[in-house]
């Protein structure tokens, strides 16, 4: 293969099986609209990046992470709700991240690229921040497992076993803002949600633990990345979109073989 078909195949690999885990407690704790918010947050840190003069993906991840912050204040000291200040937020620093784009002089910014990602442009850095970023995130991930599975299940008897509640969603919610932040060179803002969301949901149909889930989400991302770079290689299709219609597809798939395989042990 060519060497940037080979990088974008590591590197989407690397995310998927980043985004399994995670995309499994997102849909657990449904959360959809919470990556989403953080995905178009990610735009505002591109023209940060370019009007500051810094590596555009130091500023994604910054203003992800800020963002999950001012997320994790705004619902605990807000009286509106949870669905509310999301919507504001999402919405806010997309058009705030547009305004500023139109400021940027000098530089050629392709915003389709940043819309829905540009996985044939990433570069050996882009692959060694996945891995290193991507895998910190996971350890910390596999630390914090069971008491996030305990929060996820019931907040209440997670507070009762002493298990720090608050604490645990915001180091959740900064690990979350800090994978969305590498992604969305991949995939895209408008799309690496649905990168989390699918494969966990096509997962959710064979797993009987939710170890089983998180292992099966990363097995689809994977398969998703591998189809929809050949689906996007042979028909002259966008990367990042072949991906997800690739991740669609899967789930639909899953919703018709799970079933008969049930009947078949039966």
């Amino acid at each position: 293969m060519d060497d940037f078909l080979t990088r974008a195949v590591i590197g989407g690999i690397l995310l998927a099986f980043v985004c399994g885990p995670f995309g499994a407690f997102i849909v657990w704790r449904r959360m959809a609209f919470f990556g989403d918010t953080l995905a178009h947050s990610a735009l505002l840190g591109v023209a940060l990046g370019l009007l500051v003069g810094v590596d555009v993906r130091i500023g994604m991840i910054a203003t992800c992470l800020a963002a999950a912050l001012i997320l994790a204040i705004g619902q605990r000291q807000s009286r509106l709700g949870s669905d509310t200040v999301l919507g504001m937020l999402a919405h806010s620093t997309l058009a705030l991240g547009m305004v500023a784009l139109a400021f940027v002089q000098g530089i050629a910014v392709d915003l389709m690229a940043y819309l829905f990602g540009d996985i044939l442009a990433v570069n050996v850095s882009d692959i060694w921040l996945l891995g290193l970023g991507g895998g910190l995130a996971l350890l910390v991930l596999i630390w914090m497992w069971r008491p996030l599975l305990a929060l996820t299940v019931s907040p209440e008897i997670a507070a009762a076993e002493s298990i720090p509640v608050e604490r645990l969603r915001l180091v959740f919610m900064l690990l979350m803002a800090l994978v969305i932040g590498m992604a969305i060179k991949i995939v895209g803002v408008l799309l690496i949600t649905a990168l989390l969301i699918v494969p966990a949901a096509s997962a959710r149909f064979f797993a009987r633990t939710p170890e089983q889930m998180a292992i099966g989400a990363a097995l689809f991302g994977a398969a998703s990345v591998m189809a929809g770079i050949s689906l996007s290689w042979h028909v002259d299709s966008p990367a990042g979109p072949s991906i997800v219609i690739s991740a669609a597809g899967l789930f639909l798939l899953s919703g018709v073989v799970a079933p008969l395989m049930r009947r078949i042990r039966a």
